[in-house]
């Protein structure tokens, strides 16, 4: 079995209205050294496979079909064997 770590974050260009809003309640909070924030999606997907290969190559397509907008978005992902 294989577990897939998958991390989606926004372009650098692309503006995070979510990050800054977060930015803003931490210098309300007191933590004014945050310079900035940036929100991600993270997914951990399990597959019932052992080729590292195949789960990267369909990995990669999950990503571009779904998880992630190309336009706005990069991903990256770590895959790792687990016991069942």
């Amino acid at each position: 079995m294989i577990k897939a770590k998958v991390y989606v974050t926004l372009k650098p260009s692309v503006l995070d209205p979510q990050g800054s809003v977060i930015t803003d309640a931490l210098h309300s909070l007191g933590y004014e050294t945050v310079k900035e924030t940036r929100a991600s999606k993270f997914f951990e997907i399990k597959f019932d496979s052992d080729d590292e290969v195949d789960v990267s190559k369909k990995l990669t397509d999950i990503c571009h079909k779904l998880l992630a907008n190309p336009n706005t978005e990069v991903y990256k992902f770590e895959v790792e064997r687990i016991n069942a």
